[in-house]
């Protein structure tokens, strides 16, 4: 089959459409998790979903269900008890500890062949359906949305928490907003790469971006070429030379933060000499 006859496949396009909504909204809110250093509480929410989906599974619902209903409420739980960097880290340490905890009792308890649940693991964004494709963007849509409606002060939290604060800023409202937002951004993800690498998808181009520019705004525009970039050509890699998607995606967004880096440190030595 050509390459022509394989992009023509409805499933294809249906991934299509999937990987650029994800990857639109892992670009806005991935900048803002490595400009706030919560690199952890993406990877942790993202283990908390699995064990959503386990739940959902066992009680015979959509694992969807159970990923958004624990996703959301692992992100506010983070954002309510971790809004400074004191105690972030312990709390997001304790909610994946449970998370898991759970995830392995619920897995126990059913008794079927929990296939939905494994693949949420390592992503199926060759099985997504139009139902899926219109979930995955009206979701990520609102997560643009919330996010060009607080960019001003959810920036200035995360820049500055304690000037934010003196100016009347909620430190811990505009936390728990961006705990919803990428709780339900790793939902998104999680249905492209899976729990096991959305991490990269959302971290990876983002990183990248911030070795190359500090200005936020070019920053985040920046984050979400490189995850566009990832995506689209991750999912032509994996449909035209075979292997999983969620590989080349992950891949291709490494790639591009190892190649930021590079570019980095070589303009710095390039700087160093230049005033020596």
């Amino acid at each position: 089959m050509s390459l022509g006859q394989l992009l023509g496949l409805s499933f294809v396009q249906h991934a299509f459409y999937a990987v650029t909504a994800v990857a639109l909204a892992a670009g806005a809110v991935g900048y803002f998790v490595v400009l706030r250093r919560q690199a952890f509480a993406a990877h942790a929410i993202g283990h908390v979903g699995f064990a959503g989906a386990a739940g959902a599974v066992l009680l015979g619902l959509s694992p969807i269900v159970g990923l958004l209903v624990f996703c959301l409420g692992a992100g506010l739980l983070i954002g309510f008890g971790g809004a400074t960097l004191d105690d972030r880290d312990a709390v997001v340490g304790v909610t994946l500890t449970a998370a898991l905890g759970l995830g392995v009792l619920f897995i126990s308890l059913y008794s079927g062949y929990a296939d939905a649940t494994y693949s949420i693991l390592f992503g199926q964004i060759l099985g997504v359906t139009w139902v899926d494709v219109g979930l995955v963007t009206s979701l990520s849509m609102a997560v643009l949305l919330a996010v060009s409606l607080a960019y001003r002060p959810l920036m200035f939290v995360s820049v500055d928490a304690q000037s934010a604060s003196a100016r009347g800023v909620s430190t811990r409202a505009m936390s728990l907003l961006f705990m919803s937002l990428l709780a339900v951004t790793t939902v998104v993800a999680i249905q492209v790469v899976g729990v096991l690498l959305v991490f990269s998808l959302l971290v990876a181009p983002a990183a990248a971006a911030e070795a190359l520019t500090n200005r936020p705004l070019r920053a985040m525009g920046l984050a979400t070429v490189l995850a566009l970039f990832s995506a689209w050509f991750g999912l032509f890699l994996g449909v035209w030379l075979g292997g999983p998607v969620s590989f080349w995606i992950t891949a291709l967004a490494s790639l591009a933060y190892l190649l930021a880096r590079l570019s980095s440190v070589q303009a710095a030595r390039r700087s160093q000499r230049a005033v020596a």
